[in-house]
């Protein structure tokens, strides 16, 4: 499996194009992987370090720059980078403006995954909890990741990621740490994805086999 993650990481990992508009979101054969999160959660950050690219794509000083749906290729799947939500200072204008973004981007299905970004620092914000509800709602299989892993000692991250996981109703093992800093749990998120992705691929190939068994069954 690390072979594998080494190539997705590392051949490919280009940037491909933004998205205003429904009619801008891509459509293709590969698999898509949607990056969502707080504003200030660090997600230019995570997806720097998932590529092991430093200028991949471009962080800020200031939250709320990502106004975009941003679109990267990492080989065996394309990584959809979407707003960042929850920052104050965001007019009421744009922050309805995102919402129909994502709302359209949701809608239109052929989502394979989704990786939800919380900083293990802080609970989850009412934000948060909508944001999972949401994918709950929409069937979007997703993993909830944790940046910034290296601000906080070892007994404190473990500490952090029972409680994320209890305020989330998950289990502690659903959540992975990580650290745009170091590295941490980047082969893991990578395997996480595969894993989707592969799931994904089987159930696909026993929709197409039930449907082969039932057009030869009314012949």
């Amino acid at each position: 499996m690390e072979e594998t993650t080494e190539k997705i990481a590392l051949q490919n990992a280009v940037f491909v194009t933004s998205a205003a508009t429904e009619r801008q979101f891509l459509k293709g054969d590969k698999p898509i992987v949607a990056v969502c999160g707080k504003s200030n959660v660090g997600k230019s950050s995570f997806i720097n370090m998932l590529a092991r690219r430093k200028k991949l794509a471009k962080t800020s000083r200031e939250p709320g720059r990502t106004r975009l749906i941003n679109y990267f290729d990492f080989g065996a799947f394309l990584l959809a980078d979407l707003p960042g939500y929850g920052y104050a200072r965001v007019s009421v204008s744009e922050k309805k403006n995102w919402a129909r973004l994502l709302d359209a981007f949701f809608a239109r299905g052929g989502l394979s995954h989704a990786i939800l970004l919380l900083d293990c620092r802080h609970d989850p914000t009412a934000d948060d909890v909508q944001m999972l509800s949401f994918l709950h709602a929409k069937a979007v299989p997703y993993t909830v990741v944790l940046t910034k892993a290296d601000k906080l000692s070892r007994m404190k991250l473990k500490e952090h990621i029972s409680a994320i996981a209890a305020d989330l109703y998950l289990g502690a093992g659903n959540l992975i740490a990580t650290s745009a800093e170091t590295g941490q749990g980047r082969d893991d998120v990578l395997k996480r994805i595969l894993s989707a992705l592969a799931a994904e691929g089987d159930g696909a190939a026993r929709e197409d086999a039930r449907a082969s068994e039932k057009e030869e069954g009314s012949d």
